[in-house]
C-alpha cells in the first residue's frame, strides 16, 4: 500500500476511535450499565478498530519508518515504539477483564478503568498525530516525484 494511502488510512482510523471513545463515554455517564448490548458493541467495534491500526503500525509504519535511515525519523519511530509498545497487551488485558457481568457488577470500576484506557488512547493519538504521522507525511512527499504528488495538475490541462 502507498505511504500516503497507508497515512490516510490511519488517520481514518483514528477518527475512528475517537468517535467510538466519544459514544462509550456518554454511556459512561449514566449512573447504571443501562444499554448493556450498545456497550458491548461500541466496545466491540473499537476493539476491532484499534487492534487493526495497532497491528497496521507495528507490522508496516514503523518498520517503513525505521528502515528510513532518517535520523530524526528513526528516532521518533523508536521513542514512539519504547513508550507505547505496550498498548496492545494493556488494551488487550483491560478488554478482556471487563465482561459484560463483570460491567454490570463493578460499573464504577469499570468507568474508572475506561476513562483510564480512553485518556492514554488519546494521548497516543495526539502524539502521534502532532509528531511521527507528519514526520512520515515529509518521507512520502520526499519520496514522490512531483507529478504523483500533485495528481490533478496535468488532468487539469487537459480540460483547457
Amino acid at each position: 500500500m502507498a505511504m500516503s494511502r497507508e497515512m490516510e488510512r490511519l488517520r481514518a482510523e483514528h477518527a475512528a476511535l475517537v468517535a467510538l471513545a466519544r459514544i462509550i463515554m456518554a454511556m459512561l455517564k449514566e449512573p447504571a450499565p443501562s444499554r448493556p448490548a450498545d456497550l458491548a458493541s461500541a466496545r466491540g467495534a473499537l476493539r476491532e478498530t484499534l487492534i487493526r491500526h495497532l497491528k497496521c503500525e507495528d507490522w508496516a509504519l514503523y518498520p517503513r519508518l525505521r528502515a528510513s535511515g532518517e535520523p530524526e525519523l528513526v528516532r521518533v519511530t523508536r521513542d514512539f515504539e519504547l513508550e507505547m509498545g505496550d498498548l496492545a497487551e494493556d488494551f488487550a488485558a483491560y478488554d478482556g477483564k471487563w465482561t459484560a457481568e463483570l460491567v454490570a457488577a463493578d460499573w464504577e470500576g469499570f468507568r474508572r478503568e475506561t476513562m483510564i484506557v480512553f485518556d492514554l488512547l488519546k494521548l497516543r493519538i495526539e502524539r502521534e498525530e502532532r509528531e511521527l504521522y507528519p514526520l512520515a507525511d515529509r518521507l512520502y512527499l520526499a519520496a514522490t516525484p512531483m507529478t504523483a504528488a500533485v495528481p490533478n495538475q496535468r488532468s487539469a490541462r487537459l480540460g483547457d
